[in-house]
């Protein structure tokens, strides 16, 4: 079965940065070869137009196969607000907290990250789950892609 990968922005960013680039070549590499589909969301595209050129189009040279967008919710966006709420971050981190509530909503296998203030850390992993299984959702996995 494939794998289901939700990938914020940081990853996307991370094939072209000397410190992330080996590992998140793999991802893709995975990604290339069927075994994983990426699943990304509004967000992510509202970041990437922002960034360098050779990063801003990266996922679309994906196939419809190799990818899956996912659209933004009203229980998305409650879930988000929550994890805010909960203080598992501040309300500057918005967009993190909609990337983990859109993996989580839409049941990807894992969200991966290079956001280790936001994301991939112990304390903010466990408020998300925390949240998510107190609101009925299930725990999310979230790792970097090196874990992948």
């Amino acid at each position: 079965m494939i794998q289901r990968v939700y990938v914020d922005t940081s990853v996307v960013g991370g094939l072209f940065d000397a410190e992330f680039s080996t590992d998140t070549k793999l991802l893709f590499e995975r990604v290339e070869n069927g075994e994983i589909k990426i699943v990304y969301s509004e967000i992510t595209n509202d970041e990437l137009a922002n960034a360098p050129e050779k990063i801003k189009h990266y996922l679309q040279r994906l196939t419809a196969k190799q990818k899956e967008f996912v659209e933004i919710t009203e229980d998305a966006v409650i879930l988000a607000d929550t994890y805010i709420k909960e203080k598992v971050v501040g309300k500057t981190s918005r967009a993190d907290c909609l990337h983990i509530a859109l993996a989580t909503v839409n049941k990807v296998d894992v969200l991966v990250s290079w956001n280790f203030k936001h994301i991939v850390t112990v304390g903010r992993i466990r408020g998300y789950n925390s949240v998510n299984l107190k609101l009925g959702y299930q725990a999310l996995e979230i790792r970097t892609p090196k874990e992948i």
